[in-house]
């Protein structure tokens, strides 16, 4: 648990159970913070940094991280990311609703809440179809844009306290989405407790969560960052929803993110098939055990190395390099492997609030997207590589004037 006015705290045992079988698989060193993105390249400026381990829990099967850094640092101070930014995603996010107002028969008596609702990309194709939303979310600037665009939000942190005052005003929810954010918080009991309390007995509360098998398999170990305190399996998530009476009925596979979950979850019990072959999936392969993790370390090292002797072949042959994303796997990234402004000339993103600041650690400066094409790179690394075929597309005139892509994982590799 968090300690008030902490700046961090080492966890000694799982956050999910509380069970005291915890076993570290992979060290990545003391790193910064992912998304405090350095305005200044002042070296004498210290960044705040932290231990990233990762640990699996014998007891209930649930991979984290031991480092709980206070989420007042994570999340409220100039967070800034904005979801908007992202086409792909926002694409994903109007499939999800509207895929849920038919099967939901949702209309202007029915009420949808999002837990880190952010700047209102999803919510917003509610609110176009006239149904009653309330977004909840702890970043003023994304929480501000999303009630400029009709989102009604709520700037707090979503907890058991918040939802039974919400609750006490006749606020329950048919619906709650929970995106990308069950594995940010640091108190997973009392957030999934908070869901209990505010979805309606015949309510249904629908969280994606990145999936900790591509994780493993596919070694997408920058997915890992100080935001991210959970790497979920299905069987890890059953356990916890119904310590709390809810229940785990259906699962679905997404691409997006590297791999990740759709869950569904209601009060009520009628488990299907989606659930139990996917629990069977996971003992079979032994992702509910700890020798599946062990080799990890291993493969990220090895990657590591890969992608470091790349670019300093590249670099040593008289080519450029930028990179694009200035995403948190990014920060991770750069920061493990080494790249610093002696590889990477300079970063571009579309997220207006990133350009102009610098990477966390390495202080490489971010630019706008156009930066591509005016400097023309030999070499882009991709940092956002979960976003490759939007990037790729988007990026049509730099690949037609020679320019190439380096995919860092699972293993680099130039397109």
């Amino acid at each position: 648990m968090m300690i008030a006015g902490a700046a961090s705290v080492t966890e000694q045992v799982c956050r999910s159970c509380g069970g005291s079988h915890i076993d570290t698989f992979l060290k990545l060193g003391t790193t910064p913070l992912a998304d405090r993105l350095p305005v200044s390249v002042d070296d004498d400026q210290e960044e705040p940094t932290f231990p990233l381990n990762v640990a699996f829990c014998c007891d209930c099967s649930l991979v984290q991280i031991t480092e709980t850094v206070n989420p007042r640092i994570l999340f409220a101070d100039a967070y800034p990311y904005y979801s908007s930014f992202s086409q792909a995603l926002l694409r994903h996010s109007r499939d999800n609703a509207r895929d849920l107002i038919e099967r939901r028969n949702l209309d202007a008596n029915s009420f949808v809440v999002e837990l880190a609702s952010n700047d209102g990309y999803l919510l917003k194709n509610y609110v176009e179809a006239g149904i009653p939303v309330l977004g909840i979310d702890p970043a003023e600037g994304p929480a501000a844009a999303a009630e400029k665009i009709g989102v009604p939000t709520r700037l707090a942190f979503f907890s058991r306290e918040l939802a039974e005052k919400l609750r006490q005003q006749e606020m329950r929810a048919d619906v709650i989405h929970a995106n990308n954010v069950l594995a940010h918080v640091a108190d997973t009991n009392g957030f999934v407790a908070g869901i209990a309390r505010l979805l309606k007995d015949d309510g249904v509360a629908v969280i994606e969560a990145p999936y900790v098998e591509p994780m493993i398999d596919h070694c997408e170990f920058d997915t890992i960052y100080h935001e991210h305190l959970c790497y979920f399996s299905v069987t890890a998530l059953d356990k916890l929803f119904r310590r709390h009476g809810l229940y785990l009925n259906e699962v679905k596979h997404l691409s997006i993110h590297g791999g990740s979950l759709r869950l569904y979850v209601e009060m009520r019990e009628h488990v299907g098939a989606s659930v139990t072959n996917q629990i069977a999936h996971e003992r079979a392969r032994g992702i509910d055990a700890i020798d599946y993790y062990l080799d990890f370390s291993a493969t990220v090292d090895k990657l590591k190395v890969e992608l470091s002797t790349l670019l300093h072949r590249l670099k040593a042959s008289g080519a450029s390099i930028a990179a694009y994303g200035a995403a948190a796997k990014g920060a991770t990234l750069i920061n493990t492997v080494g790249i610093g402004r002696d590889l990477v000339d300079f970063v571009v993103d579309r997220n207006t609030h990133k350009q102009g600041k610098h990477m966390p650690g390495q202080k490489i400066p971010i630019r706008s997207t156009e930066a591509l094409l005016e400097a023309q790179p030999d070499y882009v690394l991709v940092l956002a590589w979960n976003f490759l075929d939007e990037i790729m597309e988007q990026q049509a005139e730099y690949r037609a004037r020679g320019g190439k892509f380096i995919v860092p994982v699972p293993n680099p590799r130039i397109v």
